[in-house]
């Protein structure tokens, strides 16, 4: 049955940041390691990895129709207004794994033109958020986005997704005009976060 019971408290969480990615760009002077609770030794009891994924794998849909449930029920309507997604629009796409391979979330990169990108998809569990799962995935995508030479990323969200709004703002995004496909939306907020 999925979403697999977690147990709680979540005191610490370790991001492995595997080596073997593979993109060729991926440096191994990225690696890090995340303790939600400072530094000094990690507990090991909990921890969660983020790697490239197919857009098309079991876990990602999965997550993807919780995102959207979630959503929709937040906005109260159908709240996808951009291009439909699909996985040749993505220069790359993650999804989060506790250690026992559950799946905690999911986010991915697509192309908007000039060489901005934009961040698709990014959910996270409701149970596992402010464990740092969202932070890792949007620190990804940026590292990415920045590795392709993107002058800025760009997000899109609905007005009533107030956590989401926080968090990126939070992380540096500022709000911008709308563009593309969200132009004609009135149920569009559109975020960027130039490098």
């Amino acid at each position: 049955m999925w979403p697999l019971p977690l147990v709680w408290p979540l005191p610490r969480v370790d991001v492995e940041v595997r080596r073997d990615h593979p993109i060729s760009w991926w440096r191994a002077d990225t690696a890090t390691t995340m303790s939600m609770n400072g530094p000094g030794p990690v507990d090991e009891s909990w921890s969660f990895t983020v790697d490239v994924t197919p857009f098309d794998s079991e876990d990602a849909m999965r997550l993807r129709a919780a995102a959207r449930v979630e959503t929709d029920g937040i906005v109260g309507q159908r709240s996808d207004f951009g291009t439909e997604l699909t996985a040749p629009m993505l220069a790359t796409h993650f999804v989060a794994h506790d250690r026992f391979g559950t799946p905690l979330g999911c986010g991915g990169l697509a192309s908007v033109g000039d060489g901005v990108y934009e961040i698709r998809r990014l959910y996270v569990r409701s149970d596992m958020r402010t464990h740092g799962v969202g932070s890792e995935i949007l620190r990804r995508l940026e590292i990415v986005a920045s590795e392709l030479g993107a002058p800025a990323v760009v997000y899109e969200t609905a007005p009533q997704m107030l956590r989401a709004l926080e968090f990126f703002e939070h992380r540096g995004y500022h709000r911008i005009a709308l563009w593309g496909p969200y132009v004609a939306s009135p149920f569009s907020v559109a975020l960027a976060k130039t490098f």
